[in-house]
């Protein structure tokens, strides 16, 4: 088996019977596609040759390179994603990634908006135009669900159910109903009762959220809208979609929303993930603490 062939049925099987997420697909077949050339020009062999040698040279290669260890251990992850997948089809017999071990990273917490912040975010878009409309709608939507911006993007118009105040996602392979508060509902009704009509490129179009040419909007296209207003909000924090995710997490259970409550609307399948908002509230009330005690 060559590398393209190797390359190819990975690629099927990731998006086929994996379910990977569009990021972790990309990821994945960016780190094989990088070991593939590796191989083919220090060991002169291909993915399916390979052994822990070779594997284990092209990792310390990575480090030597000074590669980020989150980079280093994401290679690790999807190198032993691969050859996994290679045994469990009979390709291989031996594995050769299994001895591999990613390195120790220290957890960074992510970084949140203050309420106020949000506050100021939300209200840069001017409601004086479709676009205007359009973005108000998807930022409020944003923050009242916490859905992640591949899931926002991928929404249809038959996703939301506005007399409930509700939007279905799917994410990961997994439908969930997640609440909105009323301001994301009006917001939400606007655009589709008043400005999507006009801005979709076609009467059938499935897209909530369409851009310029009445097309699905990208992440692309709604990574430039958020990095607009939080330019024109004079906000120095590093905005993100994520950004308005982990806020929404964070600004949730310090109101006094319970772990699996939250877990379940960021549709998390591991509570672990959802528990890292807890460490952050406690990190923030540490730091609130030792500036404000007149002792610390």
């Amino acid at each position: 088996m060559d590398n393209a062939e190797c390359i190819r049925l990975f690629s099927d099987y990731l998006l086929n019977s994996k379910g990977a997420s569009e990021n972790t697909f990309n990821s994945y077949m960016r780190d094989i596609r990088q070991l593939s050339e590796y191989l083919e020009e220090h060991s002169g062999c291909s993915l399916f040759e390979a052994g822990y040698t070779e594997l284990f040279d092209y990792i310390s290669y990575l480090r030597l390179a000074g590669k980020s260890v989150s980079t280093v251990s994401r290679s690790i992850a999807s190198i032993k994603c691969l050859y996994t997948f290679l045994c469990i089809n009979q390709y291989l017999r031996i594995n050769p990634a299994l001895k591999l071990v990613p390195e120790k990273n220290e957890q960074k917490l992510p970084q949140i908006l203050t309420s106020n912040e949000v506050n100021l975010l939300l209200e840069q878009p001017e409601c004086i135009d479709p676009k205007g409309y359009r973005d108000k709608a998807m930022l409020e939507l944003l923050y009242a669900t916490g859905i992640r911006v591949s899931e926002l993007i991928n929404l249809n118009i038959d996703d939301v159910y506005l007399s409930s105040g509700m939007i279905r996602c799917t994410g990961k392979g997994k439908e969930r109903l997640i609440p909105m508060y009323h301001k994301a509902v009006k917001a939400l009704a606007e655009y589709i009762n008043i400005v999507r009509p006009q801005m979709i490129a076609l009467p059938d179009e499935k897209s909530l959220f369409v851009n310029v040419s009445g097309e699905r909007m990208s992440r692309q296209g709604f990574w430039k809208i958020i990095k607009f207003y939080q330019k024109k909000a004079n906000i120095e924090k590093d905005i993100t979609p994520h950004t308005l995710r982990h806020s929404f997490a964070a600004h949730l259970l310090e109101n006094g929303a319970d772990l699996r409550s939250i877990q379940e609307m960021l549709g998390h399948s591991d509570l672990s993930s959802t528990q890292v908002y807890s460490q952050l509230i406690k990190q923030q009330l540490k730091e609130v603490y030792n500036k404000s005690h007149p002792r610390a």
